[in-house]
């Protein structure tokens, strides 16, 4: 019996490996219902597995030809306007020059907004995957702004995501950022427009993406003081998704590193590397986030973990930040600068080549802590020596600002030329331990209350409760109607019973 069982599991195993996955055009076709199930039920979570799905279409053979399929399969009419714009920018479809103009009046023309405006995003994904970035940015101008004239919140995400390819074909246009010159400062004033309209509309998706593609927009030219004033000036979704929310605590670290704010920046990087996934799509800005962070430490006088390095989503990739710690940590000025020269390149492309120059003071100071470590008392010359310091006078210069710092506990003998380390303290007996336990308690509090508020549910739930409430009120009278009707028949035919005998 157990045998057969075995075989009976082993042969559905076989069948289950030989069923064939759906094609594009199929799982393309499955979403139009799970939108007009959105639409019906006014629950968003159906058009985000609409939405989800994009990633793996994007992957499969025939993409292009896919969309066409079901443009065609959800308009049937050849002439319908909607479809036609759809299926030009698409191979295997008729030859046409496209305009902003045309665009607009195909969108007017159009009838079922989600559907359409969900092929219009698989369009963004096919022509942003084989780089016709002129023609998705002329799409993308017209597309945006009749999602945004329509306003419904069954658009809500997919505007969103509408709007994040939008920005990123004008990142693609010559000249690049951070020129002055670039497209990307003229789509400036139409995020602005949609977020605005976001905000009136308690749009909290589209407020959420276009407020991160705002501080990318800033940031990517250089502009950290109109970002600042951004976000001074405007109040993050607490309901946002958790990508979005990864998005802006990075850039927001990002300028507070710029603005010389190390522990502002350094709370908010920890925070983005604590929500974001660790592997799969997500590890990149994992990797870019945590590269951040650790210049930040740096530059606050912390040292990251040496566990940090050794995860595998990480080693690679922070190769050469290993060392730059190593530079750092020893307070070796020579060997940072070596450090920064080799890998000048890779420093640059991470954005972090400015901050990581602002670390060579901190490389002296943490040489000075070292030196005060080893010794109770030692010359100004030895510190030249050891530090790299052309003269003594520098040397008495560089301690003496890490004793007014407070990087060191120490005093300068100016008779004799030497530095006498004062007498180093318990750690236990100050408030030290506390605070760096306070602190824990505090960071596990604060994420324990965003994933209360990250919970979702579905929308207008209470009213189908009410209703249901409601009939069930409505059965209980009828139910009790019916006994009052049942008990007086039964009451007189038993006295006309009883008359009758």
């Amino acid at each position: 019996m157990a045998e057969k069982m075995d075989v009976d599991a082993s042969n559905g195993e076989k069948q289950d490996e030989h069923v064939a996955p759906p094609t594009p055009e199929l799982t393309i076709i499955n979403n139009f219902a799970l939108l007009n199930a959105a639409v019906d039920a006014f629950d968003s979570r159906f058009t985000l597995r609409a939405l989800r799905s994009i990633s793996t279409l994007r992957k499969s053979s025939g993409f292009a030809e896919a969309i066409v399929i079901a443009t065609r399969i959800a308009y049937p009419s050849a002439t319908n306007r909607g479809r036609h714009i759809l299926e030009e920018l698409l191979p295997k479809a008729p030859a046409a020059a496209s305009n902003g103009a045309k665009l607009k009046d195909a969108i007017e023309e159009q009838t079922n907004p989600e559907i359409w405006s969900y092929l219009g995003v698989l369009v963004q994904v096919h022509l942003y995957d084989t780089e016709q970035y002129e023609k998705g940015a002329d799409f993308s101008e017209a597309f945006v702004e009749r999602i945004r004239k329509w306003n419904r919140r069954t658009l809500d995400q997919i505007g969103a995501k509408a709007y994040f390819y939008y920005a990123l074909f004008h990142e693609n246009l010559d000249p690049l950022p951070p020129s002055k010159q670039s497209p990307v400062i003229d789509i400036r004033s139409t995020l602005l427009a949609a977020l605005r309209s976001a905000v009136l509309r308690k749009d909290s998706d589209t407020h959420a993406a276009v407020t991160v593609l705002l501080l990318r927009n800033y940031i990517s030219t250089a502009d950290i003081t109109q970002a600042d004033l951004l976000v001074a000036q405007s109040q993050f979704p607490t309901s946002a998704s958790n990508n979005q929310v990864c998005r802006y605590l990075y850039y927001l670290g990002r300028i507070r590193a710029i603005q010389l704010a190390y522990t502002q920046a350094h709370e908010h990087l920890e925070s983005a590397t604590r929500k974001s996934p660790t592997t799969g799509p997500a590890a990149g800005f994992y990797q870019q986030a945590t590269k951040l962070q650790i210049v930040v430490q740096l530059l606050m006088g912390d040292i990251p973990e040496r566990s940090l390095f050794r995860q595998t989503s990480l080693e690679a990739a922070l190769a050469p930040y290993f060392k730059l710690v190593q530079a750092v940590r020893v307070g070796d000025l020579q060997a940072f600068l070596k450090c920064v020269s080799a890998n000048d390149g890779q420093f640059r492309k991470d954005g972090t080549y400015t901050l990581i120059l602002r670390l060579r003071q901190n490389v002296i100071k943490t040489g000075v802590r070292m030196l005060s470590l080893s010794y109770s008392r030692i010359a100004l010359r030895d510190i030249c020596t050891r530090l790299g310091v052309d003269s003594e006078e520098s040397a008495e210069y560089i301690t003496a600002k890490a004793i007014r710092d407070g990087v060191i506990e120490a005093s300068l003998d100016h008779q004799n030329g030497h530095m006498v380390t004062a007498p180093q303290k318990d750690a236990y007996s100050t408030t030290e331990p506390s605070e760096a336990f306070h602190a824990r308690i505090s960071a596990l509090l604060s994420m324990r209350d965003e994933c209360v508020m990250a919970m979702r549910y579905p929308m207008n739930k209470h009213r189908q409760e009410i209703a249901e409430a409601a009939k069930a009120r409505e059965r209980e009278r009828e139910l009790a109607k019916e006994i009052i009707d049942g008990e007086g028949d039964g009451d007189d035919g038993d006295d006309g019973g009883f008359e009758g005998m």
